[in-house]
């Protein structure tokens, strides 16, 4: 810090000796002086100053930016405009990813600027909201976005209909995209923070496999507060991977983990949205893959310009491998799907994520004070007003975002008419206590409730007698000693939340908010997306998705795989299987299942039989759908693709 202010005054003489400068940054930036107070470096290894300027327009806010000295900014330049590149594409093509693209320039050897995007956190900030494990649970993104969009029309209902934004499928060679909105089946609509997330996450995944950035722990990722995920910090490309020992650090093809996809699944069960991610993400790196000459020429170029991870031949071939471009549309789909799968099934990104946690514990500073990660903004006893008593009155039934309870508290301060109602999860008493233990001693707090009930801890009964256990819990705080009673985090846990006045303002019975937040079982016995065509007496079936499957008998979610027979087939020599996808009622297969010697003449006489069933082991398994589609009834000269609807046997209907 003291370095730091002592360089902050050599650049305010400075401005005093002359006026005004433009940063390097853009022409356009002009600054007329420094604000040392917002000034401040980053953790990191080459320590970055963050630091904002004075703007010349008096109307105009302060200009942040980053300056960096110990990293060659040349090559986060050069991977910054390859993802500009593949941006353009995708637009001119017709898909905007909502990419988060930030300005980069190299101002000497070794140093630069980099901008600051407004509104942004790092993903490590916000999973250790949840605690140094943070980075191992799965509801910390979508938590902090639904913080971030309290509004009906943010986050938690969503627009009516996205077909404005459509979203291009995968398709054969030589063929058309189709363009279908998000599919809202099974699940609510995504909303804007939620679309955005959808969009710029599966550009992500594929701009950095592409280029292979490496080095991707959860402080070089940044969400912003409108859903816009972006990567920063590409010290390390093509596949430059850091190492400890013999071991690479980065072990996953991308960074997607299961918190990204509870943010697009909206839950942790797949959803039929994660099924439009998976086709956004294939369209996307299909039609980069068009482009794989452009990048090879363009990196081809930077070999002689001196950055060490781009200077032989073996760096542009680890390009020209993760563009396969011998590879068929329909072929590369099935691979970025296996690569989809094996990122989210990574342990080891979640530990890296983990590991540099726990190394950036040693850099917090003493002033930081804890917050709740549920509150989008700290309220005290001078801004909300002292409180006189509280009373937890009821709990109430909720099914969204989990099943559980809900514990409705009477909150009054002081002043005539000054009554509010909050509603708090066991979960968020548990948070307050546990952020109030890092400030104060136990002696000057309550004993908490246990966590743990013996029988169904999310039974009526068990909700009762926690209502008693909370509500002895907050009369004894809001009477402890004025330091506790009357600190931020007491007073930010009992200010109303956008959830709470919204509740307020419509009062639903608890039947009422059943309905509202349950979600429409959908059409009994599911639907399959398939893709049909035919090429040099070849039938090409491509499974894509499966959505809405029922539930097995026993309530468990089923193990389906389809099973394809082109029938008449009295030999049943046809038969042709999907791999086993686990535990989920809206698979993804992304598999293609190929026919091969069938002249055009006999497709007229052939019906494809398709069957969904469920494994079960050593048991007989169980079918959950089928359909059968007439081959004659399918202009096979084109590509077919659509949704199927299962069901019992009976012949198959777009």
């Amino acid at each position: 810090q003291g370095i730091l202010r002592e360089g902050l005054e050599d650049v305010k003489q400075f401005f005093k000796a002359h006026g005004s400068c433009r940063l390097p940054l853009s022409p356009s930036l002009l600054v007329k002086g420094i604000v040392p107070r917002d000034c401040s470096y980053f953790n990191s290894n080459a320590v970055p100053l963050k630091l904002s300027f004075q703007n010349v327009d008096p109307l105009g806010e302060n200009i942040r930016v980053i300056f960096k000295c110990g990293d060659d900014l040349r090559q986060d330049m050069l991977t910054l405009q390859m993802i500009r590149i593949m941006n353009k594409i995708w637009v001119q093509e017709g898909l905007d990813m909502r990419m988060v693209i930030f300005r980069c320039f190299s101002t000497g050897r070794g140093r630069g600027m980099v901008e600051m995007i407004p509104n942004a956190e790092t993903l490590r900030k916000i999973q250790v909201e949840h605690g140094v494990t943070g980075s191992f649970k799965d509801r910390p993104l979508a938590d902090w976005l639904q913080k971030h969009n309290p509004g009906e029309d943010e986050y938690e209902k969503g627009r009516k209909s996205l077909a404005g934004s459509p979203l291009l499928m995968p398709h054969s060679a030589g063929m058309r995209p189709a363009r279908v909105p998000f599919s809202t089946v099974g699940s609510f609509p995504p909303t804007q923070a939620v679309e955005n997330f959808i969009y710029s996450c599966a550009g992500c995944c594929v701009a950095t496999y592409v280029l292979g950035i490496c080095d991707r722990h959860n402080d070089n990722i940044m969400l912003k507060t409108t859903g816009h995920m972006f990567h920063i910090d590409f010290g390390r490309f093509l596949g430059h991977a850091q190492m400890f020992g013999n071991i690479k650090r980065d072990r996953a093809p991308f960074v997607f983990t299961s918190d990204m996809a509870y943010v697009i699944n909206g839950g942790d069960k797949p959803s039929s949205r994660f099924h439009d991610f998976v086709d956004l993400c294939c369209q996307a790196y299909n039609l980069i893959r068009k482009h794989t000459h452009l990048f090879l020429n363009l990196l081809g170029l930077m070999l002689s310009c001196g950055i060490p991870e781009l200077s032989d031949l073996e760096d542009l071939k680890y390009v020209y491998d993760a563009l396969r471009p011998q590879d068929s549309d329909a072929d590369a789909t099935t691979y970025f799907t296996r690569l989809i799968e094996s990122s989210l099934g990574s342990v080891a990104t979640k530990l890296n994520f983990f590991i540099h946690n726990l190394a950036q514990m040693k850099f917090t500073g003493s002033d930081a004070r804890p917050t709740l990660s549920f509150a989008p903004r700290t309220h005290t006893i001078k801004t909300s007003g002292r409180i006189r008593d509280v009373f937890l009155c009821r709990h109430e039934r909720v099914f969204n975002p989990s099943k559980g309870y809900t514990y409705v508290v009477k909150v009054q301060r002081e002043g005539p008419g000054e009554v509010t109602f909050v509603q708090r999860s066991f979960e968020e008493f548990q948070e307050l206590h546990n952020k109030l233990r890092l400030l104060f001693p136990s002696s000057l707090l309550p004993s908490f409730p246990s966590r743990f009930l013996i029988g169904r801890s999310r039974g009526e009964a068990a909700a009762e007698r926690r209502k008693e256990e909370l509500n002895g819990y907050i009369w004894h705080l809001i009477h402890a000693a004025p330091e506790v009673a009357e600190c931020d985090l007491i007073y930010t846990f009992f200010h109303p939340l956008p959830r709470d006045e919204k509740a307020a303002s419509t009062n639903p019975t608890p039947k009422a908010a059943d309905a509202t937040w349950a979600r429409p079982l959908g059409k009994v016995g599911g639907e399959v997306k398939l893709s049909i065509s035919y090429k040099n007496n070849k039938l090409f079936i491509m499974v894509m998705h499966i959505r809405g499957l029922p539930p097995l008998q026993d309530g468990n979610d089923p193990d389906p795989y389809v099973k394809t027979y082109l029938l008449p087939d009295p030999q049943k020599t046809t038969k042709r299987k999907t791999k086993v996808a686990r535990k989920t009622c809206n698979p993804t297969y992304n598999e293609m299942l190929v026919y091969d010697g069938i002249p055009r003449g006999d497709l007229q006489q052939r019906e494809l039989r398709l069957s969904v069933l469920s494994e079960e082991g050593f048991w007989e398994n169980i079918l959950l759908g089928e359909v059968g589609i007439r081959l004659r009834d399918l202009d096979l000269a084109q590509e077919k693709m659509g949704w199927f609807a299962l069901g019992s046997r009976g012949h198959g209907t777009l």
